[in-house]
């Protein structure tokens, strides 16, 4: 028999709960061992619940009990998670978790502690939900020097910008649906300032790249401030807009992360992900790009992930897997402005054609209906984020400009 202890009962942690118990046979057939939940900590009350006496407030219970193999960590956010996972990794056990934000911030000490104790640290949830997408990185493309990483990362972003461009609807009136359909949390911002999505790509960065990414050395854009006319302006490029996370290998060795819309052409495959679900792509030197697409969120696709990692974790009680990277610093992250890239602007002012011709010459002018005659939108050449920036203090002198979207052009 092996044991687990589930820390927190919300949606994931209730769901881990409930595939256990549900999938039982397969899950001993597949473990060797019969898995049973012996504890889940929890601070409320849950005395109507059909598992109330599995209910602890204490985490020093499951911290003593030798008993307990694996810890289930889906409280989220730092605290008391991150106290939790420390001390329970300290006392030889293993943890799998879901919590991007804990992952993003403290994975590389947390693995190294994992390493010392001779146990494992699992969080195949912590990126795209019950997309299988941490364990292919790690293994299946283990032969692979991976040069890009990026998706979309975040399904209530690509849900409202999927609803802008399929309806119509604004920004706010798509939010709110997001809102009432639960899909997007009543204060949304960690969704759609693109917060979420920084966690994950340092994730997916520091997989590919081996060297811990922090999250407030990424560069993070939202979708707060794209427009209807901007969408309309991608779609007569034949392209659409999506919130996406990015890391590159940089020539000089660093890293390129950041997360910010873009516009992408509708010939590649990710820009027909739609509604909630996510997409992460891979390009590796040996078998080029591969695409990894389902469900971002939800209760069981993530806790079919949880409980699988509990089932490798089950598996591998006396053998540490080597599953993660090295600490570094900001240093890691190479400047986002020497990035190289097309982008899109839309831009407002008298005798706009001109003005945009003078500040970058030959540019790639979109339309759409309604346009007023003082508004331009256009694509630019390659260049990077400093050039554009030289571009921009020219242009700004007579016109009012946007912020600049990224257009994703694979080579």
């Amino acid at each position: 028999m092996k044991y687990a202890a589930v820390l927190g009962y919300g949606t994931v942690g209730s769901g881990v709960v409930e595939v256990i118990e549900t999938n039982a046979e397969l899950i001993a057939k597949n473990t060797g061992d019969e898995v049973k939940v012996k504890y889940i900590v929890d601070i409320r009350d849950f005395s109507a619940d059909p598992h109330a006496d599995l209910f602890v407030k204490d985490f020093a219970v499951v911290e003593a009990d030798p008993e307990v193999n694996v810890v289930v960590e889906t409280i989220g956010g730092l605290r008391p998670a991150y106290d939790f996972t420390k001390r329970a990794l300290l006392a030889g056990k293993s943890v799998v978790t879901s919590n991007k934000e804990l992952v993003a911030t403290h994975g590389a000490e947390l693995l190294k502690i994992a390493r010392e104790r001779g146990v494992n640290y699992f969080f195949e949830a912590s990126v795209g939900g019950g997309i299988p997408i941490i364990r292919p990185m790690c293994q299946c493309l283990a032969a692979n020097r991976i040069d890009e990483v990026f998706g979309i990362l975040n399904g209530t972003t690509n849900y409202i910008l999927n609803r802008m461009i399929e309806d119509g609807l604004t920004f706010e009136a798509a939010l709110s649906e997001a809102q009432e359909k639960g899909y997007a949390e009543r204060n949304p911002a960690a969704d759609v300032e693109g917060y979420d999505a920084c966690r994950k790509i340092c994730i997916l960065s520091a997989l590919a790249f081996g060297r811990h990414v922090y999250p407030e050395s990424v560069e993070t854009d939202g979708i707060t401030k794209i427009t209807l006319e901007d969408v309309a302006y991608a779609e007569s490029g034949d392209m659409v807009i999506k919130l996406l996370g990015r890391a590159k290998r940089a020539d000089d060795g660093k890293i390129f992360a950041f997360v910010g819309p873009h516009l992408v052409p509708k010939a590649e495959l990710i820009a027909n992900v739609n509604g909630v679900f996510n997409s992460v792509m891979v390009r590796g030197n040996a078998v080029g790009d591969t695409m990894f697409y389902g469900r971002g969120a939800g209760k069981l696709p993530t806790a079919s992930a949880v409980v699988a990692d509990v089932i490798d974790a089950c598996q591998h009680t006396d053998k540490t897997k080597y599953f993660g990277w090295e600490d570094s610093d900001a240093s890691v992250v190479e400047d986002s402005k020497k990035f190289v890239s097309a982008y899109y602007l839309r831009v407002s002012g008298e005798s706009v054609s001109s003005a945009v011709t003078e500040a970058f010459g030959e540019v790639k002018f979109l339309s759409r209906e309604g346009a007023k005659a003082n508004e331009a939108a256009f694509i630019t050449g390659t260049m990077s984020g400093y050039k554009l920036e030289e571009k921009l203090a020219v242009l700004s002198k007579s016109c009012t400009v946007s912020a600049p979207m990224k257009v994703l052009a694979l080579d």
